[in-house]
């Protein structure tokens, strides 16, 4: 079920996903099969990254 938030994201153009949810999406062996599984399927790669990695804390 958790996939399918990130095909959404996909279908939506979003860009990234900022989760917490280090068991099912952002999983350092997962994140290279969900870019695969969007070129082979047409679609652009989407970056998928926790808070710590998108929270600017200086500045």
């Amino acid at each position: 079920m958790l996939q399918l938030h990130v095909a959404l994201a996909t279908v939506a153009g979003c860009q990234l996903i900022v989760s917490w949810n280090f068991k099912h999406i952002v999983h350092f062996q997962k994140i290279p099969l969900y870019r695969a599984i969007n070129i082979v399927k047409g679609y652009t790669e989407i970056n998928i990254y926790s808070p710590p990695e998108v929270i600017d804390y200086e500045g």
